[in-house]
């Protein structure tokens, strides 16, 4: 008899999936096995193999769920039928928001996408374009002839450098959020640093940052 799925299997999925994205982050996926995930999640190797069938597996959920999510956030800010400013700092401010609790799943996608098999990476780096071209119109729509130009993919490239990489320097629990980088990080792409605009609390954080 096939053996059924219990009222929390979804929810212990995605439990696993977290712990191998932030194994996967920490030490390559090359570097991490099945037995380390079983033992990260609290489970025994085959309880694991109910949830995934191997670690590629694992490595698939991961990255796909991470441009799945992308995605849903640039179809839900499209939905709203704002101006191309509007959107695109609207865009900005989510995936800035998405990220906060993403890092390991980005770093799953930018480092390790490579050892997913063809079809899979294929897909996933498809996704991934579809995300980039979301910017890329928004940016057209503002700046006309970026596009003729062939500069809007990259200027949203420099625009995704701010946003992806935050939290290489950001401490989780350190006085600034990324709630607090979002209007600063669409501030300096559309009007660069005499835009930004501080308030003496930003300012004090940002200097406390900056010694720490």
């Amino acid at each position: 008899m096939v053996r059924g799925r219990s009222p929390t299997y979804d929810s212990q999925r995605e439990q696993i999936l977290a712990q191998a994205a932030a194994l996967f982050a920490q030490r390559g996926y090359p570097g991490t096995s099945m037995n380390e995930v079983a033992e990260a999640c609290g489970l025994s190797k085959p309880t694991l193999y109910h949830y995934v069938r191997d670690k590629h597996e694992l490595l698939v959920l991961i990255t796909q769920g991470h441009i799945d999510r992308l995605e849903a956030v640039v179809h839900e800010v499209t939905q709203q039928n704002l101006a191309p400013e509007p959107r695109l700092r609207r865009m900005i401010l989510r995936f800035v928001e998405e990220y906060a609790d993403a890092k390991n799943a980005h770093r799953a996608l930018t480092e390790d996408v490579r050892f997913l098999e063809p079809i899979d990476r294929e897909r996933v780096l498809a996704g991934e374009r579809r995300v980039v071209a979301a910017f890329a119109d928004a940016v057209a729509e503002i700046r006309p002839g970026t596009a003729a130009a062939a500069m809007d993919k990259p200027l949203t490239m420099l625009l995704f450098g701010m946003i992806n990489w935050m939290f290489t320097w950001m401490r989780p629990g350190g006085t600034l959020t990324h709630a607090d980088m979002a209007p600063i990080v669409a501030d300096l792409f559309f009007g660069g640093l005499g835009a930004v605009r501080l308030n003496r609390k930003r300012t004090r954080r940002i200097a406390r940052v900056a010694l720490a």
